[in-house]
């Protein structure tokens, strides 16, 4: 009995960003202009207030172009590596919660994103962010080289690891 009273409190105190070692697993709905889809990501704890990372993002649906012309697989995958600085702590706000503004290197642009994380128990919780564009490797980007390479909002679940 002493046991589930132990778990019972550990529930009730789950926190977002534990620091070091911590590891959160996202899997969210990708929205953006001409298309949506899903995508992944993976966070590890540097520090403190540090975590990299990774997100693999397939877009599922996807407008034609004016002529009528489906993207490809390449149009519509895109790769990136990201390094988030978790300051929820900082604001002292509740420790459910995790803001973590961030930078990210993918395979069409370097990037920004900003994303909220709130864990309703030890293990899971919902997340959303914003992602944008700093520097597009192709600065004329048209058509399909747009996707995976504009604004975009996520919003999804978000797991402990």
């Amino acid at each position: 009995m002493y046991y589930i009273g132990i778990l019972s409190i550990d529930l009730a105190n789950a926190q977002a960003y534990k620091g070091k070692t911590d590891e959160k697993f996202d899997i969210v709905a990708n929205l953006q202009e001409h298309g949506s889809g899903i995508r992944i990501s993976n966070d590890y704890g540097l520090g403190k207030n540090i975590s990299v990372g990774g997100t693999i993002s397939y877009l599922l649906s996807v407008s034609n172009d004016a002529l009528g012309n489906k993207p490809d697989f390449g149009d519509r995958f895109d790769l990136k590596i990201r390094f988030n600085a978790n300051i929820g702590n900082i604001f002292d706000s509740n420790e459910k919660l995790d803001i973590y503004p961030g930078l990210d290197l993918g395979l069409r642009n370097f990037g920004g994103h900003l994303g909220v994380r709130y864990f309703f128990t030890d293990g899971f919780g919902v997340v959303s962010e914003i992602g944008f564009p700093i520097s597009k490797y192709k600065p004329e980007a048209t058509g399909f080289d747009l996707l995976n390479n504009q604004f975009t909002f996520n919003i999804g679940a978000s797991f402990n690891l």
